[in-house]
């Protein structure tokens, strides 16, 4: 038998870690009172404070973005950069009284692609 060279292909694999420089967050305030309103503005105001109560000047520095806002369900679209979706989230969870009521964000959906929060498939139904 003769030695036979075999031209044999080399794979490298390719991990990334944090390939999406943002994240996408879909969430609902939940008030203790339900017929409170908040417009897009006084929602975000709200999220940088808590930002800022949680994590002080830096935190409030954080950027993020209110791509969607519905008014009448509390329900929004965040985006923000994948290096503070933590702290966004984090806040988040901790933020407990809008004007002395009892409140709490829920995170219904996250993900790097904005795509992704267009629909539920827990939701889906099929005719």
């Amino acid at each position: 038998m003769s030695d036979k060279t075999e031209n044999s292909s080399t794979y490298k694999r390719v991990v990334l870690k944090n390939a999406s420089p943002h994240h996408y967050m879909k969430v609902r305030l939940v008030l203790e009172y339900e017929g409170t309103r908040l417009s897009a503005v006084e929602l975000k105001h709200f999220i940088i404070t808590g930002l800022k109560n949680l994590y002080g000047e830096v935190g409030a520095a954080l950027t993020f973005d209110l791509l969607k806002y519905n008014e009448d369900t509390l329900t929004a679209v965040l985006r923000v950069s994948s290096r503070g979706l933590v702290k966004l989230w984090s806040s988040l969870t901790l933020l407990g009284f809008y004007k002395n009521q009892a409140c709490a964000f829920r995170v219904l959906q996250v993900s790097p692609f904005l795509l992704v929060l267009s629909g539920n498939s827990r939701e889906l139904q099929l005719d």
